[in-house]
């Protein structure tokens, strides 16, 4: 399993201390889920980020974000934001915080 070990950390770390936030191994990278719910992750040097089909179109017109597509077919509703879109703290940050508002929704 390749992904960024050091932007997981940093996932990590603005998840906090929250007790309803697991990890598992996912899409050949790491996820994290909120309530068991996948809010976003790591796979490679990507972040990756669920958006949620209704705001997907808005998501990647944003500067470095992408469809995630690993198996041929663009995955509604998830994002793969590249390493420039997520190397500052406060970038992170918001997409983090996308994943969490969609996954929570779900709950």
């Amino acid at each position: 399993m390749a992904y960024n070990v050091e932007l997981a950390a940093r996932v990590r770390h603005l998840l906090g201390e929250r007790d309803d936030v697991t990890e598992k191994k996912m899409f050949g990278g790491l996820s994290f889920l909120l309530g068991g719910k996948m809010c976003c992750g790591v796979v490679k040097d990507d972040l990756v980020v669920r958006v949620g089909p209704d705001r997907h179109d808005e998501a990647v017109a944003e500067l470095n974000a992408r469809p995630m597509d690993f198996t041929g077919r663009p995955m509604k509703g998830f994002v793969y934001i590249g390493p420039e879109g997520c190397g500052e703290d406060e970038a992170l940050s918001k997409w983090v915080e996308r994943g969490v508002e969609f996954a929570s929704s779900l709950l």
